[in-house]
Parts: C-alpha cells; sequence; structure tokens
C-alpha cells in the first residue's frame, strides 16, 4: 500500500548547457522548465553534469529540491528575490516535502519512473559563486535545507502533472538526519556504523564514513566548502 506524498510536481528541470562561474564550469544554471523527464537508469536525456565525479553516476541520477527553501534562503538574505527554481540545479520541484519526511533508502514512485533517496545534497563551494553569497554552502550544510538524490529503479518518462507516492520504507534515517549526522564537526562512530549500515544509502557516503572509522577522524571540509 502506497502512501501519497506530493499530489503534483511544482516543476521539472534539465539543461545540457554548461557555464563557467569565476573560472569553474558548471551546469547547475542552465536547467530550464521542461514538461517531462525522460529518465534512464544511469542520466535524464538532456541533462548535464560538469564534474561527473562528484554529480551524477547511478547514485545521483536525479536532484530533489524543496521549492519552498527558496523563501528561506531569501529571508536569510542569502539569495535575491528574483532567484527561485532550478537555481540549484534541481530536476524535481515540489512544495509540501522535506528533508525530514524522506528517508534514506525510501523507494517512491513517481509516475512511470520507480526511484530510491540515496543521500542528501553535499553543498559544495560552486552554491557561493551561483548566488555571490561566500557562506552559503556552509548555511545549507547547518540548515540541512539541501534536497537529496536518487537512484533509478525503473526507467521511464516523469510528468509534471505525476505525483509522489512512498512505496517502500526501508531504514529509520531522515535525509535531514542523515544531514546532521554526516556533517557533525565532532567524531562519531556509533552515527556513522548507523548512518553506513543504512541501505539505500549512496556508495560513496558509505566509502566516507567507513575512512572515517578506519582513521578515526574527520575530513577537512574546507576545499568543498570554499574551493
Amino acid at each position: 500500500m502506497s502512501t501519497l506524498l506530493v499530489n503534483r510536481l511544482s516543476g521539472l528541470y534539465l539543461g545540457a548547457s554548461l557555464q563557467e562561474l569565476s573560472g569553474v564550469s558548471t551546469g547547475i544554471d542552465g536547467k530550464k522548465s521542461v514538461q517531462q523527464l525522460v529518465v534512464n537508469i544511469d542520466h535524464v536525456e538532456g541533462d548535464a553534469q560538469a564534474d561527473p565525479k562528484h554529480h551524477g553516476g547511478l547514485d545521483r541520477v536525479l536532484h530533489h529540491f524543496p521549492r519552498e527553501h527558496y523563501g528561506q534562503y531569501r529571508r536569510w538574505d542569502l539569495i535575491t528575490q528574483l532567484e527561485d527554481a532550478p537555481s540549484m540545479g534541481e530536476n524535481i520541484s515540489t512544495v509540501g516535502l522535506n528533508e525530514s519526511e524522506v528517508n534514506i533508502g525510501d523507494v517512491l514512485q513517481i509516475g512511470a519512473v520507480t526511484v530510491q533517496v540515496t543521500q542528501p545534497r553535499s553543498p559544495c563551494f560552486k552554491l557561493n559563486l551561483q548566488f555571490g553569497h561566500r557562506e552559503f554552502a556552509l548555511a545549507m550544510q547547518q540548515s540541512q535545507l539541501c534536497g537529496w538524490f536518487y537512484r533509478v529503479l525503473t526507467p521511464g518518462i516523469i510528468l509534471l502533472s505525476d505525483r509522489i507516492e512512498l512505496v517502500e520504507r526501508k531504514t529509520d534515517i531522515s535525509v535531514a538526519e542523515a544531514m546532521a549526522l554526516y556533517f557533525s564537526p565532532e567524531y562519531d562512530a556509533k552515527a556513522y556504523d548507523r548512518l553506513a549500515s543504512c541501505e539505500g544509502l549512496a556508495q560513496s557516503w558509505v566509502n566516507s564514513l567507513q575512512r572515517r572509522l578506519a582513521t578515526q577522524q574527520v575530513e577537512d571540509w574546507q576545499m568543498r566548502l570554499y574551493g
């Protein structure tokens, strides 16, 4: 028995063009509104990533970002009144579904496409360049208003008129809690064990957590957050 999460999508976006932001290649600002997404197992047709190491791949085929977060970032004076979806580089925009209501490993049905939640978005310095604010990535990391990624279990077409339904819940860790556990500055082996064992978690996150457990230290985030 599936559970209805969103009755209708707010927006669908894709883009094949890449831009230069302060000498850094990015596809974040090249997305446009579309009526449908043609979703394959490993990519969305017509969608491009400038950095395949950190974006895209089987665990990050689709990026979902809650539309209402733009309002919060405006209230914090981190973005302008004109910046809205898809300024975060998202493929899917919704209203009424956030990081506390979606869990790592959740299997969702979006139209004809079945997806699985794999990880929160890990904010990087390209967001600082995108919005002209040096602390934007850090603010996203600390607020957990980050959106999340999907792997594709069943490919197909997503229409703007489609709904989102929860088909199966596999873990008890929400996207927001995963963000809080992963980005806590304090080393916490028990938390890393719990998160790393989450069914469906992106392999890159599993690898990172295992490195922390092996080295007993948290990696330096300065390069990711500030470039």
